[in-house]
């Protein structure tokens, strides 16, 4: 019932309100009862629901959203956390699990840290392994380094992002300030944007979705598409292993610098040039002697015992540790046997040196002998080791360093060298500091100290982060698939001259052995390499057709590749399953046009697309008639550098190809050592001798041929000479760790890509096409070299020969007939 008041009372009312005194209009009104107060709650119009009446069934208020209330921060009593009491957890952590190295200032800053945020739990509950654990990755993201400094702004940062992300002394969710987010192994550690799915998760509900951010991105993995945390591949490439082999050229393999201070590589920020200062030649030598210095401190013979013996004769007989010593302190040392680790360089006398970071000085080898005898080469370019007499000259008495040649002047003297030898290698799971490298799924990884195994060299993962994951998927692909649905297979033809009609016929009978293989048997790369023409092109003064001063013109040359292109349309099976790969020699353009053949500065760019544009369209319309377009990847033809490198799931195979008559420039600059009647071609007389090292390097081909190459000797024990001379070049190479070892004269290297021509750490196999000695397949310290020669059989008509070569295991030499 409504009661409406009538207008004249309320104007009556009105008049008798303006004629009160002000101090009875001042007077306030007394409070009504609670029960008649009007509620102070305006939420309801903020959000308008209908009427509260009965009619409606709805409630005068709606219900507030349940939200779970946030978890109260428990108290924690800091405490004064002394350094060397958390050294041992932090070594376990940092040294053991994670390859890193604690300095006492991070030390020093961890502790603190724990101390202040974890309290007195900190070992009872593990709050600092937790801690340790999160610190440890986060560095590893930020790519800090092996050594974990305390004054370094990123340690710095990853603790302060931690900190807003700790309550309690635990981690329990992930601010908004922390860059990247934690490590994915804390499945609570969400972004603010992710607080629904968080409470549902408390209330045990599902999320609708978590992301997650890979740890170990920085490392590579997103770079050779890896999957989820099992490895799950999809169906088009499950069962295709070519799909993991990636071809790295060397302008784009990453470049990289050793620093002695932190004894760890450093990746180079600036961009290269072809035209760099002086300064650059320098540091790539520098780099250079560092990285065989440091190889050569890990080794065991280099490494002095730190348990004294009690017997001086005892411990001389069993072990001896080597020390090498800087040419600067020969000085006043006169008559004192030293190990030298140095260069052989030539002085503008003509006189042979030994040059390292201190100085240089003249070396006489005139009595020296190779240890072992006749197991390497010696060239004036190579770091080698010296060991003799330093004989101080009286008229250079007192002069000192006369700066007239080598990096820290020459000093006076010679230094009478009786042993030379080249720097021992190392195998390629103590350069990485990982065990367990068989190829095996059941391997584990441990870690066997001073390794580098976070460095990504190639650009493809590193193998601390990736490899034991790339290695269970090998396991998958191809060691427990079928013995026909294997595709593990690499040809390797050789130098293919394009301009001798006869290669073009080889080509064609080796495919045509392949083309029959079944669906999944077909090798998964093919590499060809060069010289395309048996001249350098476009290095005549005609300008067209072939002279006996130079190779073919532009267009001759690109006919060349027309007619390879003709001859790869017969074979469609393989253009749409396999990968060819192209490396050029130094015949081949552009750099033949002023080179003549000649050698050219290292590395060398592929052949010009616009010589090859027709393989290109036979790959591409072969792709197309089979229908693999798009997401679906078939063959393709690559043409890569020289040299450049094949990876074959991510760091586990690396493959390094190389083209370069490297045997006969060997011969031709070798230094005389004694014992040596003849140089070059005079060591022929020593094939039959018998070698200490003869059992030092595996030989793998085919023992029918290896017959006919023997010449017949008395002793039958006694080793082949071209077995002999494939050791010796095997052992000089891998040895100096670099494809190049030789003066700038003789093999110019562009000095701002010098880190595609190192071997550090060791390849899994290197592809050396050198034409000037014959085939072979060596194994040296776990390193497996090929050599495939020339597809065309010098001295037999109608013979080609090639290489076929089982990823991760051995090569071995075939023939036919055409």
């Amino acid at each position: 019932m409504m009661i409406v008041s009538s207008p004249s009372k309320s104007l009556k009312k009105k008049q008798s309100q303006e004629n009160t005194s002000p101090e009875k209009r001042k007077r306030p009104k007394p409070p009504p009862a609670p029960f008649f107060g009007a509620r102070k709650n305006v939420a309801a119009a903020e959000t308008p629901i209908p009427s509260s009446s009965p009619a409606f069934a709805t409630p005068a208020h709606p219900l507030r959203p349940f939200q779970p209330p946030a978890p109260a921060k428990a108290a924690i009593l800091p405490i004064i956390l002394p350094a060397p009491t958390l050294r041992p957890l932090a070594f376990r952590t940092f040294t053991k699990k994670h390859n890193l190295t604690l300095t006492s200032s991070a030390l020093q800053e961890l502790a603190s840290f724990i101390g202040r945020h974890c309290g007195s739990g900190w070992r009872e509950e593990g709050l600092a392994e937790k801690v340790l654990e999160e610190v440890a990755r986060g560095w590893k993201n930020r790519n800090g380094g092996v050594i974990v400094d305390g004054a370094s702004p990123e340690l710095k940062d990853i603790l302060k992002n931690l900190e807003g992300n700790m309550s309690g002394g635990r981690i329990i969710t992930g601010g908004n300030g922390q860059r990247g987010g934690l490590s994915r192994q804390n499945s609570l550690m969400l972004e603010a944007s992710d607080e629904a799915d968080h409470s549902k998760t408390r209330l045990g509900l599902r999320p609708t979705g978590l992301a997650r951010e890979d740890s170990q991105a920085s490392f590579g993995m997103s770079g050779i598409g890896l999957g989820g945390e099992d490895d799950e591949l999809d169906e088009d490439g499950s069962k295709d292993a070519g799909r993991w082999l990636k071809v790295v050229s060397a302008f784009e393999q990453p470049r990289f610098t050793y620093n002695v201070a932190k004894k760890h590589f450093e990746r180079i920020t600036t961009p290269p040039s072809l035209l760099p200062p002086p300064s650059h030649k320098t540091d790539s030598f520098r780099n250079r002697y560092h990285i065989i210095h440091q190889r050569l401190l890990r080794n065991e013979s280099f490494q002095t015992s730190a348990v004294t013996s009690f017997s001086r004769s005892s411990s001389k007989a069993s072990f001896r540790s080597h020390k090498i010593t800087p040419i600067a302190n020969l000085l006043g040392r006169h008559g004192t046997t030293h190990l030298l680790l140095g260069m052989l360089i030539v002085l503008p006398t003509g006189a042979l040196a030994i040059s390292d970071l201190t100085g240089a000085i003249t070396l006489d080898l005139s009595h020296a002998a190779a240890i072992p005898h006749d197991s390497a080469w010696f060239t004036p370019g190579m770091i080698v080791l010296v060991d003799g007499i330093y004989e101080e000259e009286e008229e250079s008495v007192g002069k000192g360093l006369s700066g007239s040649s080598g990096v820290g002047g020459t000093i006076g003297g010679r230094f009478q060298g009786f042993f030379i030898g080249q720097p021992p290698c190392e195998k390629r799971r103590a350069t990485l500091g990982v065990s367990g490298l068989d190829g095996m799924a059941g391997d584990e990884e441990h870690t066997i100290g001073g390794g580098f195994g976070w460095i990504d060299f190639l650009g493809v993962g590193s193998e601390r982060a990736i490899g034991s994951k790339m290695r269970k998927l090998e396991q998958r692909l191809l060691r427990q698939q079928p013995a026909g649905q294997q595709r593990s297979r690499i040809v390797i033809l050789g130098e293919l001259n394009l301009d001798q009609p006869r290669s073009l016929q080889a080509l064609k009978k080796v495919l045509s052995l392949y083309a029959t293989d079944g669906e999944g048997e077909t090798p998964m790369s093919f590499i060809i390499t060069g010289n395309f023409t048996s001249c350098g092109v476009m290095a005549s003064h005609g300008g067209g057709a072939t002279t006996g001063t130079g190779g073919a013109g532009s267009i001759e040359y690109k006919e060349y590749f027309d007619a390879l292109a003709s001859t790869l349309a017969d074979f469609p099976t393989l253009l749409t399953t396999a990968m060819f790969v192209f490396v050029p020699g130094d015949n081949d353009g552009w750099v033949s046009a002023f080179g003549g053949g000649a050698a050219v500065p290292l590395p060398r760019r592929g052949v010009p697309g616009l010589f090859t544009s027709r393989v290109r369209r036979m790959f591409a319309a072969a792709n197309q008639e089979a229908g693999l377009t798009g997401e679906k990847k078939g063959g393709e033809a690559v043409w890569t550098s020289n040299p450049s490198r094949l990876s074959l799931f991510g760091p586990c195979h690396e493959v390094v190809v190389f083209r370069d008559d490297i045997s006969a420039r060997l011969r031709r600059a070798n230094v005389r050592l004694k014992g040596k009647e003849a140089e070059g071609d005079g060591d022929v007389e020593m094939a039959g001798a018998t070698q200490d090292n003869g059992d030092a390097m595996e030989v793998d081909g085919d023992e029918q041929q290896q017959e006919q190459r023997s010449s017949p000797v008395a002793d039958p024990n006694a080793v082949p000479y071209d077995v002999l001379a494939a050791r010796k070049l095997v052992k000089t190479i891998l040895d100096q760790g670099y494809l190049a070892p030789f003066r700038q004269s003789i093999r110019p290297v562009h000095w701002d890509y010098t880190s595609p021509l190192y071997l550090y750490p060791l390849p899994t196999a290197v592809v050396l096409v050198d034409t000037t000695t014959l085939p072979f397949c060596v194994t040296y310290e776990g390193c497996h070299v090929m050599n495939p020669s020339s597809i065309l059989v010098s001295g037999k008509k109608g013979v080609a020969r090639w290489i076929e070569y089982e990823a991760g295991r051995t090569g071995k030499v075939r023939e036919c007939t055409f």
